[in-house]
């Protein structure tokens, strides 16, 4: 169990005091992990007072006392399964995911995913993600993409490479196999992309509304077989 004694800033006065404490724990907690921290009855005034409502004005000078609990055991189950892992210390890993290898359990995979792998391979060494003692999560690879994968082992961590993913100061690169030979050789493909009606494991290209999606790619050597093999990469921020 921790605790942390955290004090309102003079600029944060009459702010929500869910958003001022996650401005004071920026890198430590999400804003979404404080609010529920609150609604739990986990954060005191300075006099003792148990506060629930995370919308409670605050005053700049207010001292606060935030308890955060230990992390609780995971509902997946940690399995051993063989890993491959490149690089591994106190806050993350990456992990080379093979193909065949599912990332989160679900519906039709209940076990057997690298969540369960990753849950026995880390052991005690996971201070929990949002309160649970599971690995992070802060990007996917399909069943048959096999490449590295970063998990966070904190909540420190996870926000941070979150925030990274999010701004694209951390990008991915691919290597793939793609049906056709495209013109240009090289080029960018800017189109917004949504989960397709017709088949929901799908995404389709839309007009006007989905998300936004730049692909930067190379094509390295072309098939007779009508097959490319290309090299892959999404915008990185500019600086």
């Amino acid at each position: 169990m921790q605790e942390l004694t955290l004090v309102i800033e003079e600029d944060q006065g009459k702010s929500r005091l869910d958003k001022a404490l996650s401005l004071l724990c920026v890198g430590q907690l999400t804003r979404s992990r404080i609010t529920s921290l609150i609604q739990e009855g986990h954060l005191k005034t300075q006099a003792g007072d148990v506060v629930t409502n995370p919308a409670t004005k605050v005053k700049g000078g207010d001292v606060y006392l935030i308890t955060i609990p230990v992390a609780d055991d995971p509902d997946p189950v940690a399995e051993d399964i063989p890993l491959d892992v490149v690089f591994e210390d106190d806050y993350l890993l990456v992990i080379n995911k093979p193909v065949g290898l599912v990332v989160h359990p679900g519906a039709g995979n209940p076990a057997g995913t690298l969540v369960n792998a990753l849950l026995f391979h880390c052991g005690d060494s996971l201070s929990g993600i949002g309160g649970v003692k599971r690995p992070g999560i802060v990007h996917r690879l399909d069943k048959d993409t096999s490449g590295l994968m970063v998990v966070a082992k904190t909540d420190k961590a996870h926000t941070e490479l979150s925030k990274q993913f999010e701004d694209r100061s951390l990008s991915r690169t691919y290597v793939a196999f793609v049906l056709g030979h495209l013109s240009p050789a090289v080029g960018t493909i800017d189109k917004n992309i949504i989960r397709s009606d017709r088949n929901r494991q799908k995404m389709a290209v839309v007009e006007g509304k989905g998300k936004t999606a730049i692909t930067h790619y190379e094509t390295i050597e072309l098939y007779a077989a009508d097959l490319s093999l290309i090299h892959i990469s999404e915008p990185t921020r500019p600086y």
